[in-house]
């Protein structure tokens, strides 16, 4: 009899997928049963659950032999976290014990949660151990039912969905073969219900102007102004108008819910996420991180909108740990055993007052701050904050006129179907000029300096204005290349082949506010 079974099975690391290999040792001796390889608690306590699904299904149980059984979770070096492998425990523990037929192994992976009385519960991160199994070359992945729709969105993958343990054995035996689970044709969703669009916000023509450029290249935007003003609506709106989600965007942040355990019965995201946390959130809730590392807010927000409100109330900690993050898209989260890495590429959307009582500089209303005051609270966010925000602007209160304006009033003044497609044709602009870049990247703010050198085209009226600006005003290199990146946002929405003088004024113009 054969008395050592292998199996594989899967490991998250962040959102990375790790292949696990479960081996699986019986000898003879009084019974004990062991889990080995670096496995926390959850994992350890699979014996409990391995040995009540097996009686429960009619199997003899661990229990019932007077064995000694090892399952070594290998590499040993991994820290094993999580549920999901006691559907690869139970099975290795049924080939080695002889219950079961044996099977070809080598092309199959196995992930799932044991119930008691034999059934699967759904796992995290379906969708990853799937792009695992597709670059390892494996043919079969074998998952909870109520996973197998997430993880159909990878193609050339047999994705097998089961319900319960003796469903799989009769599988596995051949007595009665499960149907594999259909592809799952991805579908961008149209503007969610109950979403603020664009137009439904009365006058701020400035404000959608900078929302435009921020959405065309994905650049982060600041916006001051009193209470009132519409800076909540404006970010909230800035999702309506952005451009629809890519395959490969839309895997990568389905991977991320999938990791977080946000994705449930196959119900993907399929338009770009809005995320919009509260200022009393941890830095470990917006950046990630944990016992076990988990995608934070920034994270979750990857190729969407992540809106903080009230900026200067968040936690200076907080605030200046997203330094790193806005510049390189990617957030480190540094343990003692592991680093893990998240991608993070969002834009920024965020408020503020310009001081306590948020009416400093309002032409109708008495500011009561002092300017200690003032001072102090604008001083809540950092100059090297700053620096990373391309697009700077003041939102003004908006007049009574402006608010009795009709809906077909609004849309005169501003029809959003073309803006919309005028920041589409920008993004298809901007594919086309990274489509041969590596690793790839998708929109203008992603550029690093060397690549604003290869890709920003200038004419003799942009370089003279360049050097007088340069001259005549103080701007670190960081500013330098972000107005050059927020220039060619502009000339491409204007299907322009050169960045112009126009186009870096008016993109210098966004960066006013860091300078006073």
């Amino acid at each position: 009899m054969k008395t050592v079974a292998k199996i594989f099975s899967a490991e998250l690391e962040g959102i990375q997928a790790k292949l696990i290999e479960v081996e699986v040792d019986i000898n003879v001796g009084l019974h004990s049963f062991n889990v080995v390889g670096l496995a926390d608690k959850a994992v350890s306590e699979a014996k409990e659950r391995i040995n009540a699904a097996l009686k429960n299904t009619g199997i003899n149980p661990p229990t019932k032999e007077n064995r000694r059984i090892t399952i070594n979770l290998a590499p040993a070096d991994i820290k094993k976290t999580g549920s999901q492998f006691d559907l690869a425990m139970c099975l290795g523990y049924l080939i080695a014990s002889g219950q079961i037929k044996p099977f070809p192994t080598e092309d199959k992976i196995f992930s799932g949660e044991l119930s008691l009385d034999g059934s699967l519960r759904a796992i995290n991160g379906a969708l990853n151990i799937a792009q695992l199994a597709k670059q390892r070359g494996l043919k079969y992945l074998f998952l909870p039912r109520q996973n197998a729709a997430e993880a159909a969105i990878m193609k050339n993958i047999i994705i097998v969905p089961v319900n319960n343990l003796k469903e799989l054995i009769d599988h596995l035996e051949e007595r009665n073969l499960i149907t594999p689970q259909t592809a799952t044709e991805f579908k961008t969703a149209g503007i969610p219900a109950g979403q603020i669009l664009l137009e439904d916000i009365k006058g701020q023509e400035n404000a959608k102007r900078a929302l435009a450029i921020a959405a065309a290249g994905s650049h982060h935007i600041l916006m001051s102004g009193p209470p009132g003003a519409g800076k909540t609506m404006l970010a909230q709106a800035l999702v309506s108008i952005l451009p629809p989600l890519s395959l490969e965007e839309a895997i990568e942040i389905n991977q991320i819910y999938s990791a977080a355990g946000m994705l449930k019965n196959g119900n993907f995201l399929a338009s770009r996420p809005f995320r919009s946390p509260h200022h009393g959130a941890s830095p470990a809730a917006i950046i990630g991180g944990g016992a076990n590392p988990k995608p934070g807010e920034i994270s979750l927000a990857h190729r969407g909108v992540l809106f903080l409100d009230e900026l200067p109330e968040f936690r200076r900690d907080l605030l200046e740990a997203l330094r790193q993050p806005l510049e390189s898209g990617e957030a480190h989260i540094a343990r003692a055993k592991t680093s893990i890495v998240f991608p993070s590429k969002f834009t920024l959307a965020a408020a503020m007052n310009p001081c306590p009582c948020g009416y400093f500089n309002d032409p109708e209303k008495e500011c009561r701050c002092s300017a200690n005051e003032v001072f102090r609270y604008q001083k809540k966010i950092s100059g090297p904050l700053l620096d990373r925000i391309d697009i700077q602007i003041e939102v003004p209160r908006v007049k009574i006129e402006e608010l009795k304006l009709t809906a077909a009033d609004e849309k005169a003044k501003m029809d959003a179907g073309k803006l919309k497609e005028k920041i589409s044709r920008a993004r298809k602009i901007q594919e086309k000029r990274f489509s041969e870049t590596k690793p790839r990247i998708y929109a203008n703010s992603e550029m690093n300096s060397k690549q604003c050198e290869e890709f920003i085209n200038l004419d003799a009226g942009a370089e003279k204005f360049l050097k007088n600006m340069l001259e005549k005003n103080f701007i670190s290199a960081r500013g330098y290349y972000r107005i050059l990146k927020t220039g060619l946002t502009i000339a491409d929405l204007e299907q322009s082949a050169t960045v112009s003088q126009n186009h870096l004024a008016e993109a210098f113009q966004y960066r006013i506010k860091e300078e006073k």
